[in-house]
């Protein structure tokens, strides 16, 4: 959990917007909503927590990430109903698909989910987040891939370079480049392919 000064600069009506990011134990959810809410908190100067499923989710079903950010008090630290959803696996969007705003965001790795609610009427997008990892030489960088096509997403309401800091911040130094070689990847392909429905 991170809470940091409430940000003039959004607005001054205590806007309040949640994301959550979910998938399989292994894919990096968790280190995702700590670089999310480090970037926020500590880098933008916004209140914002972040919350995680562990115990036997976290070992092949599914697993969450939450992180909640406002520019003025959060009183309830848990999403609701989330404004973006990163799911990087089937279980995970069957899991969690109905806590997504109607017309909210949804991020799916194309190749390990197939099935979109028919009735989603929102933006969805799809980034090959496992298989870019792959050409970046470690599948452990999946959710950096994520995290830069992510980025896009909430690039109004976050610095890159707020990201990226948190990102250096949250990961072992000698990892370090290889993550932030797959951020790039994420962000470059989100930005040529731009798959909205």
């Amino acid at each position: 959990m991170y809470a940091g000064k409430n940000r003039t600069e959004m607005n001054t009506t205590n806007e309040r917007y949640e994301i959550r990011i979910a998938g399989f134990g292994g894919q990096g959810v968790v280190t995702i909503g700590r670089i999310l809410g480090r970037a926020f908190a500590v880098y933008e100067g916004l209140n914002s927590v972040n919350t995680q499923s562990y115990g036997p989710e976290s070992r092949g079903g599914a697993c969450r990430s939450e992180v909640v950010i406002s520019s003025g008090p959060i009183h309830y630290p848990y999403v609701r109903k989330a404004h973006l959803l990163v799911a990087l696996s089937q279980l995970a969007l069957d899991e969690y698909g109905d806590s997504l705003h109607a017309e909210g965001t949804l991020l799916v790795d194309p190749d390990t989910v197939e099935n979109v609610p028919a009735g989603f009427r929102g933006d969805l997008y799809r980034v090959p987040t496992m298989g870019i990892a792959r050409e970046v030489g470690n599948m452990k960088f999946q959710n950096s891939v994520a995290l830069g096509a992510l980025y896009w997403l909430i690039q109004d309401k976050i610095a890159e370079e707020s990201i990226q800091k948190a990102l250096a911040d949250s990961v072992p130094p000698k990892t370090l480049e290889g993550n932030i070689a797959a951020f790039d990847q994420g962000k470059t392909y989100f930005k040529q392919s731009k798959q909205s429905k």
